[in-house]
């Protein structure tokens, strides 16, 4: 992957004017049940060159030989195969072997027969998976060297291809794995791990984030993440631990805005929408091919495009908390309940939420999506909102009417963090007995978005002073809460709750009203 290695051989290396590059030889194997056959291919063909790369010979004196040999070197490249040896189709039932057993696709096979009346060229042709037919009679020495270039030709060629396409799938892998990351601290961990996946890496990589970038090129720049033997420059200046020709590379990357790619490391320029600019350093001493390289490339545009994507999605995101954070202020402000009110239950939410074993990504949205739980209440009319005493039969009726109306509002957003809020607003009044409302859903056909956003509201509801009751104490609220397990809270969430109700003391803490 990383090209040739330079090796010496005996002692003739002491007087050489210069290391010679050794190329890996193409691999040949013979299978033929007449000794001379084998002798005379190697006197022909022992000078052949192709590419640079000589042959290397192995050989089989019959059908059950080839299959194990051919088994245990699947890198051969060709194989010149006689057709009749301990049977009069050994050699076409090697073929099948090879093709259909095997599936070796690769391997060019050759066919060379003596008694071409046992196997009609036709017939071998259009049944048999060979790549060329040949009369031992017609195969001069320069018609066997002409054919074996043709037929190394057609290998490389078959090979490259299969190199590209095995390529192609490991950044395919590998750009899926980068775009699976929604976190730019995963993100550049994920980067480099890919990297390495991809075109491996002698020494390691690092990952330089300028977080205030201007038109000057800055002093130092930080290292936020890195792998191997540069592990230990995490948050150093990667400009005073590295070379000053790999740090020349980081700064012209950055002057050029763009990637630079050296003969023994290269550097990986990235911008995002806030015009946050990030460098990616790979090597040193290692050169890439000219396949790795490309695939280096296509790599490097998908990191680009993730990198964007990131970004935009977390200015996405922003945009909907945002104006979750707004709405809620509005219901709030409404009910004159205090804005820390919905703010707790929505970190309460993300606590039992975590406890409960949700993913972080769906926690995160808990958080922000719990506090619109009442915002239907904006539809409520303030003499029934706000009434100090208790409500009457229909004022309780239109009360209860705030968990569809809010509902029906967030719905009709495509935001997928008001959706979430839809599904709450319309979910957090039910039971876990089915005696809720508004659907009077029971059990696990309540959301678990709405259970848990039901107990985080009454838990901090109650410890809260209202226009209509005064604040509970701590054993008044679980008192209440145990009494109502499995009647209006799921019994799982209960459990969790009290087991971890140090932690929801410190969330109403942190926050008072």
């Amino acid at each position: 992957m990383f090209g040739a290695s330079r090796t010496g051989d005996g002692m003739d290396d002491l007087f050489a004017p210069e290391t010679v590059e050794t190329l890996a030889p193409w691999r040949v194997l013979i299978v033929d049940d007449e000794p001379e056959v084998h002798n005379v291919t190697k006197l022909v063909l022992g000078a052949f060159r192709f590419e640079g790369r000589a042959l290397h010979f192995l050989h089989a004196h019959s059908g059950k030989e080839a299959r194990e040999l051919i088994a245990a070197n699947p890198d051969v490249a060709v194989m010149l195969l006689d057709v009749v040896m301990e049977t009069e189709q050994a050699g076409l039932d090697v073929v099948r072997f090879v093709r259909d057993t095997l599936h070796n696709h690769f391997v060019r096979i050759v066919l060379r027969t003596g008694q071409p009346g046992q196997a009609p060229e036709h017939d071998v042709i259009a049944n048999y998976d060979i790549n060329d037919y040949k009369e031992k009679t017609e195969l001069t020495a320069q018609k066997l060297s002409t054919m074996m270039y043709a037929t190394l030709r057609a290998h490389r060629d078959i090979m490259t291809i299969e190199a590209n396409k095995r390529g192609l799938e490991r950044v395919i892998h590998a750009s899926a794995r980068i775009f699976s990351h929604q976190h730019s601290h995963e993100f550049a961990s994920a980067v480099l791990d890919q990297l390495g996946n991809l075109v491996g890496m002698d020494k390691g990589a690092l990952y330089c984030k300028v977080m205030r970038p201007g038109s000057q090129t800055p002093d130092h720049f930080v290292v936020a993440a890195a792998t191997g033997e540069y592990a230990e420059f995490v948050q150093t200046n990667a400009d005073e631990q590295l070379p000053p020709r790999i740090v020349e590379s980081l700064k012209l990357a950055y002057r050029q805005k763009n990637h630079q790619f050296g003969n023994d490391h290269y550097v990986l320029h990235f911008t995002d929408s806030h015009r946050t600019e990030s460098l990616l350093y790979v090597g040193e001493s290692w050169t890439l091919s000219p396949l790795d390289m490309k695939l280096v490339e296509v790599f490097c545009t998908n990191v680009s495009i993730a990198f964007e994507n990131l970004h935009l999605q977390r200015e996405m995101f922003d945009s909907q908390v945002e104006v979750v954070t707004l709405l809620a202020g509005l219901a709030e402000s409404r009910s004159r309940d205090t804005l820390n009110h919905v703010r707790r239950v929505g970190m309460i939410a993300e606590l039992l939420g975590e406890l409960f074993g949700l993913d972080p990504q769906a926690r995160v949205m808990l958080r922000h999506a719990a506090p619109l739980h009442d915002i239907g209440k904006i539809g409520i009319p303030d003499a029934i909102l706000n009434k100090p005493g208790k409500h009457t039969p229909d004022e309780t009726a239109v009360m209860r009417t705030h968990a569809k109306l809010g509902a029906n509002w967030l719905s009709a957003s495509r935001l997928p963090l008001l959706q979430l809020a839809s599904i709450i607003a319309e979910d957090h009044h039910e039971n876990w007995d089915g005696s809720g409302y508004p659907r009077g859903l029971k059990g696990e056909e309540i959301s678990i978005s709405g259970r848990i956003t039901a107990l985080a509201d009454v838990v901090d509801a109650l410890g809260s002073k209202r226009c209509y009751k005064e604040a509970w104490s701590a054993e008044e609220i679980r008192a209440f809460v145990h009494e109502q397990n499995g009647i209006k809270f799921d019994p799982r969430l209960v459990t969790l709750l009290f087991e971890h109700w140090d932690r929801v003391e410190m969330i109403r803490a942190q926050l008072p009203d």
